[in-house]
């Protein structure tokens, strides 16, 4: 429920607040084209990241290996291409982060910690 009332009112709010910093700093229309350009930015970013894990995956199967890295990866990719087609500077920061290989990795065991907790209090079906 906290969860919830945070992604519905206080981050769209901090993002108004960042757009009216922007505004205000750099000017109206640098900051429309800088929405912009990071949505298309993270639009082919996450097409390329994606279809690296894609093939990774397909590597893995191929060797008889399960793609569970792979799958987090791809989580994570579909994620940040999410934020990063929603205007705002901040989840197009957390978006970066997630499509950077770099960073992603950092934040993957954060992922596997949610999943595996979600899953220990029945929140999360694994169907066979």
């Amino acid at each position: 429920m906290r969860l919830l009332m945070l992604l519905i009112i206080v981050i769209p709010a901090l993002e108004i607040g960042v757009f009216i910093l922007s505004g205000r700093t750099i000017g109206t229309i640098p900051t429309i084209l800088l929405i912009i350009l990071t949505g298309v930015l993270g639009a082919w970013l996450a097409k390329k990241q994606g279809l690296e894990t894609l093939r990774n995956a397909q590597q893995q199967m191929q060797f008889g290996q399960i793609p569970g890295a792979a799958l987090i990866d791809g989580i994570c990719i579909l994620i940040g291409g999410l934020l990063l087609l929603t205007p705002g500077f901040i989840s197009d920061i957390v978006g970066f982060l997630l499509l950077i290989p770099t960073t992603r990795n950092k934040i993957k065991p954060l992922f596997l910690f949610v999943i595996k907790k979600m899953i220990d209090k029945n929140h999360f079906t694994i169907i066979r």
